[in-house]
């Protein structure tokens, strides 16, 4: 029996209070008599990752439960005992990894008053984090464990004549460090109870929580509140279960894997195949029941390591199956020299082997030392034999093999087809095994073209010219396969030359696609059209641009490769009507927002009907048809013409419709107040007008008035208030963009009038 192990990366936070360290634990005791009780608290962590250390003391909490609720009795300061690294198992042939698992031993004691029949107490620890790589529970940095255990009331008796009512059981074994991926696991995870007549029955159940990140970097907060990474005192149930990435894993399943890992009710084996690679929280609750009655519960709480694992030693070979893990099946068909590939690992680690076979049948065992030896049997028949490395040594392995030897098998077939006319091809099945007549029961055909069949003799029709390999395997009743591959060249011309246009009717000029539909056909074959207006292509598909009206005949001929021939003619297929010629003009050339009115001349070419869209402000079917553009800017005019064979031909011109702004300043002002010219202010039309600036100065360049508006003047008072400035000449400039964004500037004189 091989035994593997591996190695899986478990990681810590830097913190030590809020480090992922939490592996697993639980808490059981014992009846000292008149009430006193001893408890042990096993803890687990990982020393591995540089974790938080166990905690010194640990803060045990006990709690009374009655129809009132909680009570907490006292909290504990459990002393830390003994810490110890669980030893890793010891296989010098299993490459085991640095993996480093401690388990910290606390024992206390203390006197538990006798209770009221439907009362108990709760003995409890709590502590943050687990393992932030765990894969079946959700977000499992931030949930911690509670370990507990409970001792109900008919074990605390009342009369003191009774010293003990119940001793708790105790696990007798710690799961293992490391599991392998795909290798059966067979755990007793069973317990002793000192009271031998209560029975024990085995579960799988969820693990509880405990404290959380509170007090840790980035959480603030009472570390020892509930929430906090060490609650002190721990909290009273009830507590929360562990959160199972669900559906995947649940406390029933905590691991995946096919089959999934169970556990035996009354004797707490856990079996199952873990397939599934990670770090996995797993539950196990032990019921102790006394005649008939659930008296009490412990409950464990660890975690599966479960990696892919490599041996140092393991002998392998090449084969068709292997059985149980080392033995391996080979078939050779017609083969008397059979040679066996050695697959065996780690070779570095291999200081002898050796084969061993029966190759007579005489029960005399021949050896052969190549590393990968070609044999030779006399016959057809089963042999067996053996391939051991290391033999005598520690680390050694051995390679059961199983051969068997059939008659041959031959693989072959023929085919035909009319070369020079395209249509299916007949396969005619030619194979035979040396086992005798009708022993071939399957036949598979690959053509070659992504079409496959399993019939013996097909008949398979090819839509695409070309060399076909095409394979043929066939398999005998002894589960010999071969395969036969032979070209077929396949280069026909087409049954029948099959043309489709995208149409039969059109405009002139009109391109008329003609797509080619005729099969087998390819860009080896010689291809010519003729489409009857003088020109040709050698084109598969062509596209072709008519630019005449007319009707017109097309002819197609097809070479193949090997020089077959088709042709086909198409009388009178295509139609090219006449077609006018749209165009325009229109007076004025320049049009602003003050003369927007266009006159519009038709200048077409056989055009019998007019229609014109006047960009999105309006239409006509006038033929020279009058229209004022509501808006400045580039418009699109748009003329569709008709002729009279109902083909139609289009125009567009862009007309650009001037926007203007006019904007005169006056000379001279009076600002007599007698509402005749009293503001020096500009007239004009001012839409369109931005960023308008005028400033007025005075003879010294002192600015006397700015304003930003057109529409606001210069009473003749420094900025618009005051007393009137006195009479004379003043300088004024001005400046605006246009809506086409020209800058526009005007300086002048303006002269105050008293």
């Amino acid at each position: 029996m091989k035994k593997f192990y591996f190695f899986f990366l478990l990681v810590a936070f830097s913190s030590q209070l809020s480090a992922r360290h939490i592996i697993g634990g639980e808490i059981t005791y014992r009846c000292n008599g008149a009430g006193g009780y001893t408890f042990t608290m096993l803890v687990y962590r990982d020393c591995n990752s540089g974790g938080a250390p166990f905690d010194t003391p640990a803060k045990v909490s006990i709690y009374r439960e009655s129809s009132g609720g909680f009570m907490e009795i006292v909290t504990l300061d459990a002393a830390l005992g003994t810490v110890e690294v669980v030893p890793l198992p010891n296989d010098p042939c299993t490459n085991v990894p640095n993996v480093c698992v401690e388990k910290a031993t606390y024992t206390f004691s203390t006197n538990l008053p006798a209770l009221p029949n439907d009362d108990q107490y709760h003995i409890l620890y709590q502590r943050c984090c687990r393992n932030n790589t765990i894969a079946n529970l959700n977000d499992p940095g931030s949930q911690g464990a509670t370990y507990i255990v409970s001792i109900p009331a008919p074990v605390t008796v009342m009369n003191d004549e009774v010293d003990c009512g119940n001793n708790s059981p105790t696990f007798d074994n710690f799961p293992p460090v490391v599991i392998c991926a795909g290798v059966p696991i067979d755990f007793d995870h069973g317990a002793t109870d000192p009271d031998t007549t209560d029975q024990l029955v085995y579960r799988f159940c969820s693990p509880l929580r405990g404290g959380g990140l509170i007090g840790s970097p980035g959480f603030p907060g009472d570390p020892a509140s509930c929430q906090g990474v060490a609650p002190d005192p721990a909290c009273p149930p009830p507590h929360t279960e562990v959160s199972f990435a669900f559906p995947t894993y649940s406390p029933t399943n905590p691991m995946g894997g096919d089959p999934q890992i169970e556990i035996d009710p009354a004797t707490g084996l856990i079996t199952g195949t873990p397939n599934v690679l990670g770090q996995f929280v797993v539950g196990v609750c032990v019921e102790e029941y006394r005649d008939g009655e659930l008296l009490s519960m412990i409950r464990r709480d660890f975690q599966f390591n479960v990696t892919t694992c490599q041996p140092l030693v393991a002998a392998s070979i090449e084969s068709d199956e292997i059985v149980n893990g080392n033995q391996f099946l080979v078939t050779a068909c017609g083969e008397r020299e059979v040679e066996f590939i050695n697959t065996s690992e780690q070779r570095s680690n291999i200081d002898e082997f050796f084969w061993l076979f029966d190759t007579d049948g005489d029960g005399v065992e021949e050896t052969f030392m190549d590393w990968s030896p070609i044999i030779a049997f006399p016959d057809t028949g089963f042999y067996e034999g053996l391939l051991v490395l290391n033999p005598g040594l520690v680390c050694a392995d051995t390679a059961i093999i199983a051969l068997n030897i059939f008659p041959g098998i031959t693989a072959d077939y023929s085919f035909d087809y009319d070369t020079c006319v395209s249509g299916p091809v007949t396969f005619t099945d030619a194979s035979f095994s040396d086992a005798g007549p009708n022993t071939i029961v399957d036949w598979f055909w690959d053509f070659a073209d992504g079409n496959t069949s399993s019939q013996q003799n097909p008949v398979h029709p090819y839509v695409i010219p070309g060399n076909f390999p095409v394979s043929l395997t066939v398999t005998d009743i002894n589960g010999c396969q071969i395969t036969e591959t032979l070209p077929v060249p396949y280069f026909p011309a087409p049954a029948l030359l099959i043309i489709e246009p995208n149409t039969f009717l059109g405009c002139a000029p009109a391109d008329i696609f003609f797509n080619n539909l005729s099969t087998p056909i390819d860009s080896t074959y010689d291809i010519l059209w003729d489409f009857g207006d003088g020109n040709t292509s050698t084109e598969i598909s062509p596209t072709h641009a008519y630019e005449e009206p007319g009707i017109y005949s097309i002819s197609l001929e097809v070479t193949s490769p090997i020089g077959c021939f088709a042709a086909d003619s198409f009388a009178n297929f295509i139609t090219i009507l006449a077609s006018p010629v749209a165009d325009f003009s229109y007076m004025p050339e320049e049009l602003t927002s003050f003369a927007s009115t266009a006159t519009f001349t038709d200048e077409s070419i056989e055009a019998i009907r007019w229609d014109w869209q006047f960009d999105e402000s309006g239409t006509s079917i006038l033929q020279n048809p009058v229209f004022e553009f509501p808006d400045t800017g580039q418009q699109v005019v748009t003329l569709i013409v008709t002729h009279e064979s109902g083909c139609t031909d289009t125009t567009q011109q862009i007309l650009d419709v001037i926007p203007q702004v006019t904007y005169f300043l006056p000379n001279a002002f009076t600002p007599n107040f007698d509402d005749l010219n009293d503001e020096f202010l500009g007239v004009g039309i001012f839409d369109g007008m931005r960023d308008f600036q005028m400033q007025i100065f005075n003879r010294w360049g002192e600015q006397v008035f700015a304003t930003t508006d057109p529409n606001i003047g210069w009473n003749g008072k420094k900025n618009n208030a005051g007393k009137l400035s006195p009479a004379g000449v003043y300088v004024y400039q001005a400046s605006f963009f246009n809506p086409r964004g020209q800058l526009i500037e005007l300086k002048g004189y303006a002269t105050l009038l008293k």
